[in-house]
């Protein structure tokens, strides 16, 4: 279990190392890793970094079942072209059986909570207790939502798993340089039905 003053001194030694520095000190702290993904836009950075310092890191996609068409082909892709090591985790009820029962609420319809329970938070904590991870690999960034410009590189999540963003500081300008020089594709036409505005929680990282 890592303490807030370990967190905070691990902010401050790596605000400025690569993300290969950062993968590999988190992996130095614990080997016992996953990398989340659902394969929005500039996932292929993350995923290429960890799994090309972690071979064969457990990639846990947990797909909503409401993914857009070009998703689905840029998973593929992904999966495929950087020969991950993919945990898929999909809602216990198919979207067609939802759609009929409860539809795709509004982020103020009381329902919406229930909804995102049943295709986001529930498949998560299904894979999270299934691989009991210490370090989790995600791709949030700075500027992306208020409570996401708190956490820095290194955060704790609830449970206290190790939570390391290695881009955390990177722009997208950045990071489309890092996708061309790694021959990786970019995807935009992404949908979550979680979340109404692209800098709304989802309930994942809060």
């Amino acid at each position: 279990m890592f303490t807030e003053q370990q967190i905070e001194e691990l902010n401050k030694a790596f605000e400025n190392a690569s993300p290969s520095e950062i993968i590999n000190k988190a992996i130095e702290l614990s080997a016992e890793a996953v990398v989340t993904t659902n394969f929005r836009p500039y996932e292929a950075a993350i995923l290429h970094a960890v799994n090309s310092e972690v071979n064969n890191i457990p990639v846990v996609w947990c797909d909503t079942g409401y993914n857009t068409p070009q998703t689905y082909r840029h998973a593929e892709e992904v999966i495929a072209g950087l020969k991950l090591n993919v945990f898929l985790y999909v809602p216990k009820q198919t979207s067609a059986h939802r759609d009929v029962v409860l539809g795709i609420p509004g982020v103020d319809d009381p329902k919406h909570a229930l909804f995102t329970e049943q295709v986001k938070l529930e498949p998560f904590k299904r894979a999270m207790e299934e691989h009991k991870p210490k370090v989790w690999f995600t791709n949030l960034r700075l500027g992306q939502t208020a409570f996401r410009n708190s956490i820095g590189i290194f955060s704790l999540s609830a449970d206290g798993t190790l939570k390391v963003s290695p881009f955390y500081y990177w722009s997208d300008e950045k990071l489309d340089t890092y996708l061309e020089e790694n021959n990786l594709s970019n995807e935009f036409k992404y949908f979550d039905p979680t979340k109404a505005l692209a800098n709304r929680e989802c309930g994942l990282h809060a």
